[in-house]
């Protein structure tokens, strides 16, 4: 999965494949498991094959911000902990089984000089979750709860399937009462459509 995940971004050949293959390292995670604690020091930076994880800071108050989610064929780190080697700002924990393919800072450089396409395709990856990020702050910005949560839903089919409304709650920054009260009040739109 992580080489097609590549491969669909930047020509590898098969000895470059070899070197990736290398690389990383296998990782399984059972649900409510911590990739990373806030306070430790990233070592890895993720690849999920399987499963979902989610990235959560905890304010003053102890209540959990949602950061980010990643699902199967995503990467997950606290990127700057990972890359200067200081204490996590956040937690990252599985919401369900995880497999996971993991590659240290030590070894991803390594791996940048011997396969140097991987430049460009970190480059590209990381173009790419900016844009996301910046895309983020835009809708919370602009858009109101209700708007959020159908972007939300519309971008990934099956998330809230897959989650407690408590986290996509937090992720969208409303209470999980109004996101209760924006499901009913589309579940009754849907209802009305069906009969006219």
């Amino acid at each position: 999965m992580l080489l097609k995940h590549i491969a669909s971004r930047v020509s590898i050949t098969e000895e470059e494949r070899e070197l990736i293959s290398e690389a990383f390292v296998l990782r399984r995670l059972l649900p409510k498991q911590y990739l990373l604690q806030e306070g430790d020091v990233c070592r890895h930076e993720s690849f999920i094959c399987e499963g979902l994880l989610r990235s959560f800071y905890v304010d003053e108050d102890g209540m959990e911000h949602t950061l980010h989610f990643a699902l199967e064929d995503w990467w997950i780190a606290d990127l700057k902990s990972f890359i200067k080697e200081e204490p996590a700002s956040r937690n990252i924990i599985a919401v369900e089984p995880v497999i996971l393919l993991q590659i240290t800072r030590e070894r991803r450089e390594a791996l940048l000089q011997a396969v140097p396409v991987l430049e460009r395709f970190w480059r590209i990856l990381n173009e790419s979750a900016c844009a996301a990020q910046d895309d983020r702050i835009l809708q919370n910005i602009r858009l109101t709860g209700a708007e959020r949560y159908a972007a939300l839903v519309n971008k990934y089919p099956g998330l809230e399937q897959r989650l407690p409304l408590k986290f996509i709650a937090s992720y969208l920054g409303i209470t999980p009462v109004f996101l209760s009260q924006i499901r009913n009040n589309n579940a009754g739109k849907k209802k009305k459509e069906v009969k006219n």
